[in-house]
């Protein structure tokens, strides 16, 4: 466990039993130390996190199937594409898949609501992130009745059979969801909107779905109640401060991966061998 964390990230931001209008979003759950502990501390489990990763991608080259898929969820500002850049950002980028799920197009809309999931899953030895996932389908389309009530709650039982067929195939999900108060989102809005250079980063809808924000907790609450289990649980990540996010998602990852127990994959060749051929080249 690195230092500063009084107990494993894992254990601290587990959303086992956790009321979503509780939250503390300036909280930093487990972790004992200010800003410049947390950003020294990033850069540093950041080479840690880059070199579990290495070997998870050097043993899928080898036809090892494992791989940890990152769901992030979260309302627009929290910090998703933040933990993208700056934490999926430290790794190899080939032992990458990334996803960012918006709105169904029309083709994915003809399909049952996993199928583009399905699709998008990271290969064997990668690293995946889903930036935002299919919990929009229980998420959005709950709050703005996209479809009848009937449709999206059997999606709960359905969503927890196909994580289980996930795991049961060799995926490590890490499902965090992130939290920012209505304050600090509106901070985060106010500066995409003053600075030109983050306008592309701008939709007016964002400031609409402010006020969706009762419901929205109703349904973050039904997916954490629902659809955290013992083989794919929750972690709840207050984000006001982007370091502690950022942080926090790093130490999960870095658990998972160091749960796998991975090895450097044996050489298929005689290196001593190969060093006397090399020699004599």
């Amino acid at each position: 466990m690195a230092e500063h964390w009084k107990v494993p990230a894992s254990r601290a931001l587990r959303a086992d039993g956790l009321r979503i209008a509780d939250i503390d979003t300036s909280a930093r759950p487990g972790f004992r130390g200010g800003k410049s502990d947390g950003q020294r501390l990033l850069a540093e489990r950041g080479r840690v996190l880059a070199g579990l990763q290495e070997k998870l991608y050097a043993n899928g080259r080898t036809g090892d199937r494992r791989r940890v898929l990152l769901v992030l969820q979260g309302m627009d500002t929290a910090g998703k594409g933040g933990i993208v850049r700056h934490v999926i950002g430290s790794v190899d980028p080939q032992g990458v898949d990334h996803a960012a799920f918006g709105v169904p197009t029309d083709e994915e809309k003809q399909h049952h609501f996993l199928w583009r999931i399905r699709r998008a899953l990271p290969r064997g030895g990668q690293l995946g992130v889903f930036d935002r996932s299919h919990y929009e389908d229980v998420l959005v389309a709950r709050v703005h009745r996209l479809v009848p009530d009937e449709v999206w709650q059997r999606r709960y039982d359905e969503i927890n059979q196909f994580e289980r067929e996930l795991v049961d195939a060799g995926t490590t999900l890490v499902k965090v969801v992130l939290f920012v108060s209505l304050d600090e989102q509106k901070k985060r809005l106010r500066e995409r909107l003053e600075r030109p250079e983050k306008y592309w980063k701008f939709n007016p809808a964002d400031i609409d779905e402010r006020g969706y924000w009762p419901a929205y907790q109703q349904a973050y609450q039904a997916i954490v109640d629902r659809t955290g289990t013992e083989y794919a649980p929750w972690y709840v990540i207050p984000a006001d401060a982007k370091w502690f996010s950022r942080l926090a998602v790093t130490e999960l990852l870095i658990e998972a991966l160091e749960n796998l127990d991975l090895r450097w994959p044996a050489a298929t060749f005689d290196p001593a061998a190969e060093l006397r051929r090399l020699d004599r080249s």
